[in-house]
């Protein structure tokens, strides 16, 4: 007897606290922490941008607000997997109330 075809994968990502020194995300069964130390990328980011979290494959994770892709084997063994690039997210511009504010 031959199984039926597997369904779209239903798992998601989540991010499920954010503190000023990283942030947890939730996969499958697994809770891990996202250091800004480690993932500079991150740090300035909106909570809009980081819980916009997609789960591709089991093996990686992508934000596209931020263009950041992930594996989840370097959020796990960070020292493992150097960084390939040390530049942050380029600078925001300035919001309304920042502009009024240099006035």
């Amino acid at each position: 007897m031959k199984s039926a075809t597997p369904g779209k994968n239903i798992s998601e990502a989540e991010v499920t606290n954010i503190s000023r020194h990283g942030f947890w995300l939730f996969i499958a069964d697994e809770e891990l922490f996202v250091g800004f130390k480690e993932f500079p990328w991150f740090k300035d980011a909106s909570v809009a941008e980081l819980v916009n979290v997609q789960w591709p494959q089991s093996h990686h994770l992508y934000w596209p607000d931020l263009d950041v892709d992930l594996a989840v084997e370097s959020i796990r063994h960070p020292k493992k997997f150097p960084h390939v690039s040390k530049a942050s997210r380029p600078a925001r511009r300035p919001t309304r109330r920042a502009k009024i504010a240099r006035r």
